[in-house]
C-alpha cells in the first residue's frame, strides 16, 4: 500500500497542469490524471509518470470519482482555443469545487492578469482592485469569486497568478504562437506591444516548482490563498537580445498585426478573443511577489536564455542545438 500522498491534475495534456503534474511526481506525490481519452492523454502528456483515468471534467460524478483519496486538485483546465469559456469555464470549475469539498482536498487554480485593468497597473498586487476590460477576464473574476466563496464551504483553494505562460510544454501561449512559432525555427519574431514596455512573462517549470512549494505548505496557509509570481519582467527589447543569444544571430522584429486580427473577429471567435487582450501589452504589467518570497523565503527563477533554449528545443525551433546546451 502506497503512502504517497495523492494529487488529481485536471488538464495534465497543457502547459501548466503537465509541468506540475511532473513537478508533484519529482517531491514524491503520486498523480492522477483525467481525460476523456487516457490513451490519447498519455502519448500527448509525454510520458508522465501519470495515473490515467477516464471522464469529464464538465461531469461532477466523473471529478469526483477521480478526486477520491486525493489531497489536492490542481484545476488547470481551459476552453480550447479560447472558445466558449462562458460556457465552459465555471461549470468545470464548479465540479472541481464539488470534489474538493467531498475529499477536504485543496485547490491549486493558475490564475493570470485577465482579471487586471489599467486602473491597476504597473505593477499587480494581491490585493490591486479587479476591473478587467476583457470578457474573459471577467470569467476570471467570477471563477475567483466562486473560489472564495467555496472556501468557506470546506472546498480550500490556492491562487497563483502570474503573467504569459512560455516553456516546454507551452505550445498554445503567447510566446509559443505568436512572439515564434512553435516546431518552427526561429528566423524572425512577432511583437504584440512596444519594445521598450516590461511585460510579465512566467516560465512554467519555474511555475510549477512554486505550486508544489505551496501546496507543501497549505497547512499553513488561509482557506483561500492568492500569491503573486513574479516571473521574468522584460521589455520587447530584452526578450529579444534573449532570444538572439540562444538562436545566436540577430533577429527581425516585426508589429504583430492586430488590424487583422480584429478584422477577422467576426468571423473567428479565437482571435476575437486574442484580440481582446491587446490592452495587457500596451502598457506595463508585472506582478509584485512580496506575499510568495514572504512565504517561501524566494521565488524559483531559471535564467531567461536557459529557460528560452529549453523552451525552443523542446518544440523543435533550433535549427543549432548545441546553441541551447551553450545558453
Amino acid at each position: 500500500m502506497t503512502t504517497q500522498p495523492l494529487a488529481l491534475v485536471i488538464g495534465a495534456t497543457g502547459g501548466f497542469g503537465g509541468e506540475t503534474a511532473q513537478a508533484l511526481i519529482d517531491a514524491g506525490w503520486r498523480v492522477r490524471g483525467l481525460n476523456r481519452d487516457p490513451e490519447r492523454a498519455r502519448t500527448a502528456a509525454g510520458g508522465l509518470a501519470v495515473e490515467w483515468v477516464k471522464g469529464d471534467a464538465m461531469v461532477r460524478d466523473d471529478v469526483r470519482a477521480a478526486a477520491e483519496g486525493a489531497r489536492v486538485i490542481v484545476h488547470a483546465a481551459n476552453p480550447p482555443g479560447y472558445r466558449n469559456w462562458k460556457g465552459l469555464a465555471l461549470p468545470m470549475l464548479e465540479a472541481t469545487i464539488a470534489a474538493a469539498a467531498a475529499e477536504g482536498a485543496r485547490i491549486v487554480f493558475p490564475g493570470n492578469v485577465y482579471n487586471y485593468g489599467p486602473d491597476a497597473f504597473p505593477t499587480l498586487s494581491e490585493a490591486s482592485p479587479q476591473h478587467p476590460l476583457a470578457r474573459k477576464g471577467a470569467i476570471r473574476v467570477a471563477m475567483e469569486r466562486r473560489l472564495a466563496e467555496a472556501a468557506q464551504d470546506g472546498a480550500k483553494s490556492i491562487i497563483l497568478r502570474a503573467g504569459d505562460f512560455f516553456g516546454p510544454r507551452a505550445s498554445t501561449s503567447w510566446l509559443g504562437r505568436v512572439v515564434f512559432q512553435a516546431g518552427k525555427p526561429v528566423r524572425s519574431l512577432t511583437y504584440p506591444g512596444p519594445l521598450g514596455v516590461p511585460h510579465a512573462h512566467a516560465y512554467l517549470p519555474d511555475l510549477a516548482r512554486t505550486a508544489v512549494r505551496l501546496i507543501e505548505k497549505e497547512a499553513e496557509l488561509s482557506a483561500h490563498a492568492s500569491f503573486h509570481f513574479a516571473g521574468h519582467a522584460l521589455s520587447g527589447h530584452e526578450l529579444a537580445a534573449a532570444f538572439e543569444a540562444v538562436v545566436g544571430r540577430k533577429l527581425p522584429v516585426r508589429a504583430f498585426p492586430w488590424i487583422a486580427l480584429y478584422a477577422a473577429g467576426p468571423f473567428n471567435e479565437t482571435f476575437r478573443e486574442l484580440s481582446e487582450m491587446r490592452y495587457l501589452w500596451r502598457e506595463t504589467v508585472l506582478l509584485d511577489n512580496a506575499r510568495l518570497i514572504e512565504t517561501l523565503g524566494g521565488e524559483p527563477h531559471t535564467p531567461i536564455e536557459q529557460a528560452l533554449a529549453e523552451t525552443l528545443s523542446a518544440l523543435g525551433c533550433l535549427e543549432r542545438p548545441e546553441l541551447a546546451r551553450a545558453a
